[in-house]
């Protein structure tokens, strides 16, 4: 074998080895922001209260629990399946897109069982799409949410001065937080995924792929000479016959 091809051989194996790793801590990356997108949108510590609010009390996506002013017990209301409970149209939509990224990236993990009957380049592409959606929900649903502090719900607990946008005497909690950090998740995994589906196509060096193609044409044209050789010990028993 060549020297050229030996080395050509050698990176082929050494390129499979390293997209291979790095679909694995993909795949252990993805399935851990799953994780995190579930907790961003169960969890109702969005905002909160702080030392200069009048009530106690905290805000999630649906689910919120204000302080009572006489007891300070803490009195929770909202679900996720029932919109009216939930104290604001801008809570409700962010709700919506939220869930969608929940989905979105859920689904992604769900299309990990197509490596088993599609080309890995489409599935890490498929999964890169979906991602990337689901990085652009969470965009959304983050952008959406302040617009539902100024409900009744939200300035009894942070204060008269709470509006869109202005949270009066409340904090952002960990919650908000994570979200946006999900979205710079999201976003880097896509894009990994992207890098992935397409080194996924250029796996085999081009060197390589000139050895195996010769190869192939060589094995072609051995049928071609064997029946060139039957013709030829067809005709010499014809000349025979003859004399």
């Amino acid at each position: 074998m060549l020297p050229a091809q030996e080395a050509a051989k050698i990176y082929h194996t050494n390129y499979v080895r390293n997209a291979r790793a790095v679909g694995a801590l993909w795949t252990v990356f993805t399935i851990t922001f799953a994780v995190l997108t579930v907790v961003v949108f169960i969890q109702p510590y969005w905002i909160g209260d702080s030392v200069h609010t009048p009530q106690a009390g905290y805000f999630g996506l649906f689910h919120y629990c204000v302080g009572n002013a006489l007891t300070s017990e803490l009195i929770c209301k909202g679900s996720a399946l029932d919109f009216g409970s939930i104290p604001s149209g801008a809570f409700k939509t962010a709700m919506f897109f939220v869930g969608i990224s929940v989905l979105l990236v859920v689904g992604s993990i769900v299309c990990f069982s197509l490596f088993f009957f599609c080309s890995a380049g489409s599935v890490y592409k498929i999964c890169a799409w979906m991602q990337l959606a689901s990085s652009t929900c969470m965009v959304i649903g983050c952008m959406i949410y302040p617009d539902g502090w100024d409900s009744d719900e939200v300035k009894r607990m942070c204060g008269q001065r709470t509006d869109k946008y202005t949270l009066g005497n409340c904090t952002v909690r960990w919650a908000y937080i994570l979200a946006i950090i999900t979205i710079l998740d999201s976003l880097v995994l896509s894009l990994v995924a992207f890098s992935l589906g397409s080194r996924q196509d250029k796996l085999l060096p081009e060197d390589f792929q000139v050895e195996e193609k010769g190869k192939s044409e060589g094995r072609a044209q051995k049928p071609s000479s064997a029946h060139q050789h039957v013709q030829l010990s067809a005709s010499r028993r014809a000349c025979l016959v003859q004399l």
